[in-house]
Parts: structure tokens; C-alpha cells; sequence
């Protein structure tokens, strides 16, 4: 596929149409490439992003169809913050994968799966939803926020599928709650009436299938009466900050990402910290940085730990590379994501760290199997858990 400027006379704008959500302004792609050069996984793609565009404006619907390019998408936006036209890449890749879907063209099965498992099961893994609270069984002391008897908060605690459902990661909640506890926060955790948040289905093409989580999760935490619901997914938060309201009213519930609204806590001076004596880096999850503008707060929660020296990686805040586990792409080819993961260890292993701090469960999953896969001795944790570190350290 040639990458040269086509006559505008030979455009044909009716693909682009129906796919792109702002296709007049496709038409203006230069073809600069910043796009394909910005892409953590444009190396597996069979046509680059700006190669894609090109066929969309020549309505060349079957050779787009047929394309893995948008399938590999993590939807990390780094492209999109970068295209000096400012076109909706990401959300034009997602649009593709739903003309894709409702064509039944080319859909990956995994994706087929996993759409029938959400709306199923109401999570991603499968597993029967009564048991969500799994995560919590073998904590100490369950938190007063995590028993069913508490049905009344001004703090909801979103745990999202990855935390209920997948023990590697089950410390991250664990951490957490533990913390609110120590902190004397009015919380409680939904349970089985915590739906998946959607995000998965929406970036798998299958967005109308995330109106029915979203009116659902919402209405839960009105029965609860919260104020407020934090989280420690940046998928959940960016489906409830920017998807929900355009499907349910969601006024009146403030939403934060838990490294926010522990760095107001920090800030009060509410909880005794202990020394964490290692070398950390902090890896911008995509959800929370690029796509929602969240990057002092995990940052002011690391600075509060005594002990902890942190070293910004080269590639940090708005320009972090993807962790590779965005976007489904871990369901289309696993390959791809561990990957993407193995560059960014790469870039983590250069600062001399032992830690990797990331504020995703996700993003600990995928680059600790980066790790593993690579050899690279470097453990990846999220900041809620170095936090706890540092409130028992404080105990002891």
C-alpha cells in the first residue's frame, strides 16, 4: 500500500463514513506517520494506522475488514495526542471493530467469547458473579466496608473485574480496603452487585452492550446513598468519567481514582507512614494518564513514602509507552501484548529500579509477565500496596 497523497477526486467517503467518527477530518491525514511511529504494536499490524486511512478513504471495505491492524489497537491514544490533525484514531479504530462485528467480518473469537461472557456472567473471567468478593477470604481481619451487613457509605469502593477475579492481583484490593480501614473511611464494596464497568466490551466493538452494566452499576451505588466511588481500575474510572454519562445520569457522584483520593488523605496527615527503603519508577497506566489527565496524584502518593528514592523513567506522563494490556489486544494475540510489555521493562530496567509502581492492575499483570518472559528483575507492584507497605512498616 503506497503512502503517497492520492488526488482527492478519487476518495470515495462512504466507508469512511459509516467507520470514522470524524471522517472529514480523516480526509485531512497528511500521512506523516507520527501515527504508526507513535503505535506500541504497529511492528504486528499487517497495514500501519496511516496505510488504514488511506483504504478508508478509498472505500476499500474488504481489504479494511480484513485487516488484524485494528483488532492490535490498545487504544492508548498515544498516537492521538500526537497526530498534528487531531483525528479521533482510537475511537475510529474502535469504530472499526464494531462495523466489523455488526458485519461479522473477520471478528476474532476471543472477542465473541468475551462479549457473551460480560453480559452473561456480568464479568470478564466467567466466574459465577456471587462470588466477587473472593479477593477478601483470606485477609487478616475483614474490613467492616468489604462484610455484607454494610449496605449504607459515603465511599464506594469500585473493584472492577481484573481485582475480583484474578489472584495475582488479588493484594491490590486487599491493600487497599486495609487502608481505608486504618483511615477510618465510611466505604463499603458492592459485591455481586458490582457489574463489570463495560470498558471491555466498548473497546471491543460491542459498545451497545455497555448501556445495560452502566444504568446497573449506577443505580446500585444511588441504593447505597454514596457521594463518592473511587477506583483502582483506570478502565472502570474512564468508563464511569467519560462512557456512563452518555448513556445514565451518573451528577452527583464524585468519581476518583484511588490515588487521588489517597493523596487527600496523605495530605490531612491521617495516616502514620513507615520507611520503605528501595528505588521505585512509576509507569503512567494509559486509562488514567493520556485519556483521563491523572499524573501528579500517583506520583504525591509515592513522594509521601519515607524511604522511597523515585527515578521518573525517559518516557513518562503524557508520552509513556503502553504497557501492551489495553484494549483487548491480550484476547487477539497474547503475543503482541507480551511484546509491548518487554519494551517497557526494558525502559524500567534503565533506571536502576527494583520497583515498577503502576496504579492498574492491569498494567502489574502484564508488565510483571514482561518481566518474567525477559528475565528482568524487576518487580512490578501497584502504589496502593507500597502504600500499605509503608502503613505497616509504621506498626512495627
Amino acid at each position: 500500500m503506497s503512502s503517497v497523497l492520492l488526488d482527492a477526486s478519487v476518495f470515495d467517503p462512504t466507508l469512511a463514513e459509516r467507520v470514522a467518527p470524524d471522517w472529514e477530518k480523516l480526509f485531512s491525514c497528511m500521512q506523516c506517520g507520527t501515527c504508526s511511529s507513535s503505535c506500541p504494536t504497529a511492528y504486528a499490524m499487517d497495514y500501519a494506522p496511516r496505510q488504514l486511512w488511506q483504504m478508508l478513504r478509498l472505500g476499500m471495505e474488504e481489504e479494511v475488514l480484513n485487516s488484524q491492524t485494528f483488532w492490535l489497537c490498545t487504544v492508548c491514544k498515544s498516537c492521538q495526542v500526537r497526530c498534528p490533525r487531531g483525528i479521533s484514531i482510537s475511537e475510529t479504530m474502535i469504530a472499526l471493530k464494531e462495523y466489523a462485528t455488526q458485519k461479522g467480518i473477520n471478528v476474532p473469537t476471543g472477542m465473541q467469547i468475551l462479549g457473551e461472557t460480560v453480559t452473561t456472567n456480568y464479568n470478564i473471567s466467567g466466574d459465577n458473579n456471587a462470588t466477587r468478593q473472593i479477593w477478601s477470604e483470606n485477609l487478616p481481619q475483614t474490613p467492616l466496608g468489604v462484610r455484607p451487613r454494610r449496605r449504607q457509605a459515603e465511599v464506594v469502593y469500585f473493584i472492577g473485574c481484573v481485582s475480583s477475579f484474578y489472584p495475582r492481583v488479588y493484594s491490590i484490593p486487599q491493600s487497599l480496603v486495609q487502608i481505608l480501614e486504618r483511615a477510618e473511611v465510611e466505604f463499603t464494596t458492592m459485591g455481586e452487585d458490582e457489574w463489570c464497568c463495560g470498558y471491555p466490551l466498548y473497546v471491543a466493538g460491542q459498545g451497545d452492550r455497555l448501556a445495560e452494566m452502566a444504568r446497573h452499576n449506577v443505580q446500585q451505588v444511588r441504593r447505597i446513598g454514596a457521594q463518592r466511588v473511587i477506583f483502582t481500575c483506570p478502565s472502570c474510572y474512564y468508563a464511569w468519567a467519560h462512557l456512563y454519562p452518555e448513556v445514565t445520569d451518573v451528577s452527583g457522584i464524585q468519581l476518583q481514582h484511588a490515588t487521588e483520593y489517597l493523596a487527600e488523605l496523605l495530605a490531612g496527615d491521617t495516616l502514620a507512614l513507615g520507611p520503605v527503603e528501595d528505588v521505585v519508577t512509576y509507569h503512567d497506566p494509559c486509562d488514567l494518564g493520556r485519556k483521563s489527565g491523572v499524573y501528579d496524584a500517583p506520583r504525591e502518593v509515592l513522594a509521601r513514602i519515607p524511604g522511597l528514592e523515585f527515578r521518573e523513567m525517559a518516557a513518562s506522563r503524557e508520552n509513556a509507552l503502553c504497557c501492551g494490556g489495553g484494549g483487548d489486544v491480550e484476547v487477539s494475540d497474547p503475543s503482541v501484548t507480551s511484546g509491548v510489555a518487554g519494551r517497557r521493562m526494558a525502559q524500567v530496567q534503565a533506571t536502576g529500579a527494583k520497583y515498577v509502581a503502576s496504579a492498574c492492575q492491569q498494567c502489574q499483570r502484564t508488565l510483571q509477565e514482561g518481566a518474567r518472559r525477559n528475565k528482568i528483575r524487576v518487580r512490578a507492584v501497584d502504589i496502593v500496596q507500597l502504600l500499605w507497605q509503608s502503613i505497616c512498616a509504621a506498626e512495627t
